[in-house]
């Protein structure tokens, strides 16, 4: 058996199109996109290109997409400069969001002395709304950041919903949309959203490149210092094999989002049969074995496992060929256990192992038999 990757939600393959598109850039269009003479102005016009198709798949203007390093940059942009520069003073967030968020606001607690409050949370992990209604009508000068789809669980929050709640409450909104942009539309035209943290290699781009949605007359300042490339948002010559490879496994994400998430979903639905039929006890961690609660890329489990035997499983199904996470990939090397988990679970679950199998269209049924039969063998 090949190896078995089933971490899409740490970062997915790319996309041959797209590599075929990079390497043209890469050989043909080699200039600095800042220079006038014509090798910087083809450069300039392949990112300009890419804004506009960007813009146009999310249904804004193109002044208001920032290229940046991925979503992790975006998200520090937005949550930095709304304290810094836009007089924010209070932020609502989850505890089970991202840490380029969670990490990223307690800083700003620490350097600019801002409230931070959090919003209660059900048994699954979804937010509660009316807790957010009552905190956003307590505060003022107010951000709320909360992710659209958890990158652990997959749960979905309802992103029109809380950006209708913070308009009408006059208080900014910023999400990670890093787990759902390039599998599901967004219309930000109908979404009355702010600020937009987007990663390219979730979706079958390359790493490295991300972009902010920050929406026009925000006011918002840049992050780096320096020259004057992205409208004056963000410094640094542009990677434009990266930002043209974005624009690529995007546009292709949504031409083929329809037929692809028929794919993904009926490999999850496969996957949890033969998860329930051979391991008596299986439990699903958030929602994510419910469709309309819980994205279709991705499927958190608890298995029944003794103790002793939970501590070396992903090192048993790694030697397998098997490649899956306990949790986020920015986690890896860390001996504390999810944050995201620690907040839905009992002790005893937290005891178990719980393992996140996320998807993409490259996977098969096949490979969802062998790793059953890997979980059986070692089990």
């Amino acid at each position: 058996m090949k190896p078995v990757y089933f971490d899409s939600a740490a970062t997915t393959q790319i996309r041959p199109e797209v590599i075929a598109k990079m390497t043209k850039v890469m050989q043909e269009c080699y200039g600095n996109a800042s220079s006038t003479h014509s090798f910087g102005r083809s450069a300039k016009a392949w990112i300009e290109q890419a804004r506009k198709t960007v813009a146009k798949l999310l249904n804004v203007s193109a002044s208001e997409i920032v290229f940046t390093s991925g979503g992790t940059e975006a998200d520090n942009l937005a949550l930095l400069s709304a304290v810094r520069d836009l007089g924010v003073k209070n932020i609502i967030t989850s505890r089970i969001e991202h840490h380029a968020v969670l990490h990223t606001v307690q800083q700003l607690q620490r350097e600019y002395d801002i409230t931070i409050n959090y919003v209660d949370l059900d048994v699954d992990g979804h937010v509660d709304y009316k807790h957010l209604e009552q905190l956003l009508q307590a505060s003022e000068k107010t951000l709320v950041s909360l992710m659209h789809v958890n990158n652990e669980v997959g749960n979905i929050l309802d992103i029109k919903r809380v950006a209708d709640m913070c308009k009408s409450n006059q208080a900014l909104f910023h999400s990670d949309t890093v787990q759902s942009v390039g599998h599901y539309k967004l219309d930000l035209q109908e979404i009355p959203i702010d600020f937009m943290a987007v990663s390219g290699h979730k979706f079958h781009g390359p790493k490295g490149v991300g972009f902010a949605f920050v929406r026009k007359n925000s006011g918002l300042k840049p992050l780096i210092f320096g020259g004057e490339q992205e409208r004056g948002h963000r410094a640094g010559t542009e990677a434009v094999h990266n930002i043209v490879g974005l624009e690529e496994a995007l546009k292709l994400s949504y031409q083929n989002l329809e037929e692809e998430k028929a794919y993904i979903t009926t490999l999850k639905t496969y996957f949890i049969k033969q998860l329930e039929t051979n391991f008596p006890g299986v439990g699903f961690n958030g929602s994510s074995a419910d469709f309309e609660k819980s994205t279709y890329t991705v499927l958190n489990t608890c298995l029944p496992i003794a103790p002793e035997k939970a501590l070396i499983l992903l090192f048993q199904l790694d030697l397998k060929g098997i490649a899956c996470s306990k949790g986020s990939a920015c986690q890896s090397g860390s001996s504390k256990g999810s944050h995201v988990l620690s907040q839905i679970l009992s002790d005893d679950d937290m005891q178990k192992p719980s393992l996140r199998f996320s998807f993409s269209k490259y996977n098969t049924t096949e490979e969802i038999d062998y790793v059953i039969e890997v979980l059986k063998e070692y089990i």
